[in-house]
């Protein structure tokens, strides 16, 4: 599995170009042709970040802030569900460890 597929399984559901997306996976270190690591905790931290840079970037878009009705149906909490899996994404990215860092170290200032 490469980085773009990888990204592919994280945000499904949202259309984008494939050049986007790999333009995407470069801002955020990675090639999207490279083979995916899943014991890598940096590779994992960074397709959550690409995600995280996609959400923002659909959050950042007005049109999507309108209230849509369909079939009787209204969807109009689609801007607060985008912004609080924000949110979750962000607290999940801080949370994450890197490939490098040590895990027996604690810091009390």
């Amino acid at each position: 599995m490469t980085n773009l597929q990888r990204l592919l399984l994280e945000i499904q559901g949202i259309e984008l170009d494939q050049n986007e997306l790999i333009v995407y996976l470069q801002e955020n270190g990675l090639n999207a042709h490279d083979e995916y690591n899943p014991q890598s905790a940096t590779a994992k931290k960074n397709i959550y970040r690409t995600a995280l840079s996609i959400l923002e970037s659909i959050a950042n878009n007005p049109s999507m802030m309108k209230v849509y009705k369909l079939d009787g149906m209204t969807i109009s909490d689609f801007h607060e569900n985008l912004l609080a899996r924000i949110d979750q994404l962000e607290r999940k990215i801080r949370q994450m460890k890197d490939d490098d860092e040590n895990t027996n170290v604690f810091m009390l200032f």
